[in-house]
């Protein structure tokens, strides 16, 4: 999906919104254990539910891949029911050097019908050039994230070559900004780092984020909106995970990520005007 048709989802739904299908199997309603393809099932009703909401659904590789083979073909049926008038991200941090990274961008680009891959940038630019140049398909690359841990590295000062006072992150977006272009880089930026939202978007004007944190990690949408939308291209995708999907574990499980969902998308449209 290239940046335009993007755009144009987002303005059609008035929505922003990337429901993430991290879908783990221990807490789907045990009503649809007994489906050849729990996981599937599970995910089709959510996606059904939900597809009118929002413009992307991100599948968090890893509920996936710990199943094995039977978690892979849960992937692989989800990932080509989803279909192409919603934006696909396969989040699965991926990133190595480059003939391996070149693997893993066959694996998500052709194998599998992803438009995006979740990529780590600290190998440097040869583990990330071989997810571009791909047509309407991107690297998400890790910028700022939501975890904790952030402060271990990402947020630490540098401290050489003139670079004092300039965060790691900092350093992460302009550097890999310049390896590609907006049309095929994005960058994650966790929503509970609303704080450096305003820098982030000075050194990225025109960068789409993905921004994970909202809800259970508790990251506000208001603020980060205000923050961060560009006039017209708007340049956000806002993950909701674990507070649509198992917004109820019992038969309206559907239902109920269809209302969480049109919560966010009414609200999304506010910030759209």
């Amino acid at each position: 999906m290239t940046r335009q048709e993007l755009i144009a989802q987002i303005h059609s739904k008035q929505s922003y919104l990337c429901v993430g299908l991290d879908s783990d199997i221990s807490k789907i309603p045990t009503h649809l254990l007994s489906q050849p393809d729990p996981v599937f099932e599970f995910n089709k009703q959510i996606i059904d539910a939900t597809r009118e909401c929002c413009v992307s659904y991100k599948i968090n590789t890893a509920f996936y891949e710990s199943n094995g083979l039977k978690g892979w073909e849960s992937m692989e049926k989800t990932v080509r029911y989803i279909g192409n008038d919603h934006f696909k991200i396969a989040d699965a941090k991926r990133g190595d050097i480059g003939n391996t990274s070149a693997q893993y961008a066959k694996a998500f680009f052709e194998t599998l019908p992803f438009d995006s891959v979740t990529v780590a940038p600290y190998m440097g630019a040869d583990s990330v050039q071989p997810f571009l140049g791909h047509k309407g398909k991107w690297a998400i690359v890790l910028g700022l994230t939501s975890n904790p841990g952030a402060h271990d590295f990402e947020l630490q000062t540098l401290n050489n070559k003139g670079e004092q006072g300039k965060k790691l992150y900092e350093q992460v977006l302009s550097t890999v900004s310049s390896w590609g272009t907006a049309e095929e880089i994005m960058f994650v930026v966790g929503a509970t780092q609303a704080a450096e939202f305003t820098n982030i978007r000075k050194i990225t004007p025109q960068h789409f984020y993905l921004v994970p944190g909202i809800g259970a990690q508790g990251g506000s949408l208001k603020e980060i909106s205000e923050k961060a939308i560009i006039p017209h291209d708007i340049g956000l995708l806002v993950n909701a995970s674990r507070a649509i999907i198992f917004a109820s574990d019992g038969q309206n499980f559907a239902a109920r990520a269809r209302e969480i969902a049109k919560d966010y998308q009414s609200e999304m449209a506010e910030y759209l005007h």
